[in-house]
């Protein structure tokens, strides 16, 4: 263990990942780091690119180390078993430490992915309204649900690599400033003649979506523990899910279905205002408190991550390494069919509680209200789970399974005539569908790891936009020229294909792994830290439970 200095001094820095393998140049391999049996320290061996030789990580057997391969000029293994500083810089990655700013961080993130998700699903909540203000049809509404979806598959690369390049601050900068500017934009389409423009404000949300979807996993990786990462990735998926929840709630009595255009544009004007004022305050917000990354990794694995990192990275070979990994594709497919399913019945909700309940416009939101309201709860509860048991086949499995079962009640009560059967059926449905979306991104990690948390989880959400399109389109079809149950049995079958390919991924959890090669106690909170250029032998810091 590592005697701290009481005097030290703990700041929030933005340490490079370029100096991940900094070390005193007179400092040597400590006796307890051993690398496989196959590997020599002889001058002509190198290690592999993608294997960073960090002096507190013993290599994993699983980790090949070709001699006939250059290794990167940051990572060779010297002859003489010392390891050569790869950069100057103030950070030391031996000591594992968690920040108070994590929590800000998350939070922050949180709400701005709130703001964002209520505007994708406020004019789905309300469409019969919106389709008379602006005089088009159904389907022309739900594009603008589905405009999400869309815009997120051609951008998630290019995203993807901004992540890498700039960093966790820059993307989410980008995400809360483009999803202010939609707010405000759809302030200049409150005429009937106007609906361009509200598509314009739309698209810029769906673009500002691309920058916030495949950030929880990623935040929860950088900035919390190892003990924490699952429920921080679930607060952070909880912002979008609240937010959904809020606009199926808010909508429709903001909104009133009255003839009156007039009063019609007064009413969406004040619902346009007040998300425009919140978004503009969440940005300020995040230019005050989103930080690049803490000072010290929060956990073992982080650490070993930064060691692995490569800024030369090609995202071609990246996607290529995750699509050989049959595990994660099975994931990709099956996160995809449950994501799907949850966007198109969001997206459809209210036409299908109006086709059985008519000028239920309130209630159907508040059904909308009930499912992601009870996803909530179930993506907490699950993520507190995880870090607790780390069984993460099984308890996807299970809540894969629940959420099948849930959708074939739901499917058979939503005609009996009873609106508080539907509250409670569907409040069932959703305590596991939208649960299980925080589940999807963890297993991901943990299936993927080293690989970048934002590829794996932008991989997921591909397939879940792509499906969400899908069944949206098909499921809205079923439903005008057949009825409401067999657009939801078209859904069950879906699922059912979901949960038997959910039973064939195995549980290979490579973080997990990572960090049980030396016993990892909680990271110390709080500590102070001074910054000092004396070598001190890599290992973990003590943290009291909190």
């Amino acid at each position: 263990m590592v005697n701290e200095d009481p005097n030290q001094q703990d700041h929030d820095g933005t340490p490079s990942q370029t100096s991940a393998l900094q070390e005193h140049p007179n400092f040597s391999v400590h006796p307890s780091v051993s690398m496989h049996p196959s590997v020599s320290a002889h001058p002509s061996v190198s290690i592999h690119p993608s294997v960073s030789a960090h002096p507190s990580v013993s290599i994993h057997p699983s980790v090949s180390v070709y001699p006939s391969i250059s290794a990167h000029p940051s990572t060779l293994a010297q002859p003489s078993g010392l390891i050569q500083p790869s950069s100057s810089g103030p950070e030391d990655l031996s000591v594992i430490k968690v920040s108070k700013r994590r929590w800000a961080v998350v939070l922050v993130f949180s709400c701005y992915s709130m703001c964002n998700a209520f505007q994708w699903i406020q004019y789905g909540s309300i469409n019969n309204i919106f389709m008379n203000f602006y005089g088009v049809s159904a389907f022309a509404i739900d594009w603008l649900s589905m405009c999400y979806m869309l815009t997120y598959i051609p951008l998630l690369l290019p995203v993807a690599w901004l992540l890498e390049k700039f960093g966790l601050r820059t993307i989410a900068l980008t995400g809360s400033a483009l999803n202010c500017l939609g707010a405000w934009v759809k302030l200049g389409s409150l005429k009937p003649h106007l609906f361009p423009v509200t598509v314009l404000g739309q698209v810029i949300c769906s673009v500002a979506q691309v920058f916030i979807l495949g950030m929880p996993s990623r935040i929860a990786s950088v900035w919390f523990g190892a003990n924490e990462v699952s429920t921080a990735c679930s607060i952070a998926v909880f912002g979008n899910q609240l937010g959904i929840a809020i606009g199926f709630l808010v909508p429709p009595v903001l909104v009133p279905n009255i003839k009156d255009q007039d009063k019609l544009a007064y009413h969406i004007s004040i619902m346009f205002y007040i998300i425009a004022g919140v978004a503009t305050l969440l940005f300020i917000l995040v230019i005050i408190v989103f930080k690049e990354k803490p000072k010290h990794p929060p956990s073992r694995a982080q650490s070993l991550s930064y060691a692995l990192a490569s800024t030369d990275a090609s995202y071609l070979s990246s996607i290529i390494r995750l699509f050989k990994n049959l595990n994660f594709v099975l994931l990709v497919i099956t996160y995809g069919l449950n994501a799907g399913a949850f966007y198109a019945l969001s997206t459809l909700l209210t036409r299908m509680v109006i086709f059985h309940y008519p000028g239920e416009e309130v209630n159907a939101g508040r059904i909308g209200l009930t499912i992601v309201l009870a996803g909530m709860l179930g993506a907490v509860i699950s993520g507190i789970w995880l870090d607790r048991t780390k069984t993460y086949k099984e308890t996807t499995l299970v809540v894969y399974v629940m959420t099948l079962v849930g959708m074939v009640v739901y499917t058979n009560t939503l005609n009996l005539g009873h609106l508080w059967v539907v509250f409670i059926t569907a409040g069932a449905m959703g305590f596991f569908m939208t649960g299980y979306l925080p589940l999807g991104f963890e297993f991901a990690v943990e299936l993927t790891y080293p690989e970048s948390e934002g590829m794996s989880s932008g991989l997921l959400n591909v397939s879940a936009q792509v499906f969400g399109i899908i069944f949206t389109i098909s499921q809205g079809q079923i439903i005008d020229n057949y009825g409401t149950m067999p657009g939801n049995i078209f859904l069950c079958v879906f699922l059912t294909l979901g949960a038997v390919l959910t039973a064939f991924i195995k549980a290979d959890l490579r973080r997990q792994d990572a960090n049980k090669e030396i016993p990892e106690t909680k990271p110390q909170e709080g500590e102070e830290e001074e910054d000092s250029k004396s070598s001190k032998v890599p290992t973990t810091v003590q943290e009291e439970h909190f």
